[in-house]
């Protein structure tokens, strides 16, 4: 009986990237963008659930207020810092998406299959 490549190959298997890989590849660059895409992704979501939070927060010390000047107040302002703090986002990814798509061109950031990709610049050999 002899062995073939093919034979080896199918016996023992192939070597491949390990399954843990962002975006399932093996190459540093892709997935350095990957990590960080999916970095501003989650801040993002969590930044939006805070400030959800805190607007709710403002609105039931409203509700319990009873009337008190100081406890209306002190509420007006939690709701107030909330809807701040949501045009701050709202801008600041406004901006983030100007500067990289229309600015630079999607030469750094790029949409794919509804998440981002960062493509980091690299000198060629």
């Amino acid at each position: 009986m002899k062995l073939t490549a093919n034979d080896i190959g199918g016996i023992f298997g192939t070597i491949a990237p390990p399954p843990g890989t962002p975006g399932g590849s093996s190459d540093p660059v892709t997935a350095i963008s990957s990590l960080f895409s999916f970095g501003l992704q989650f801040i993002l979501v969590i930044a939006a659930i805070s400030l959800l939070i805190y607007l709710l927060w403002g609105a039931m010390d409203w509700l319990f207020s009873n009337g008190e000047k100081e406890k209306l107040a002190k509420a007006q302002n939690k709701i107030m810092n909330a809807i701040i703090g949501m045009l701050l986002i709202i801008i600041v990814f406004t901006l983030f998406t100007v500067i990289t798509g229309t600015i630079l061109g999607n030469k750094i950031i790029e949409n794919t299959n509804g998440g981002w990709r960062l493509i980091i610049p690299t000198i060629a050999p």
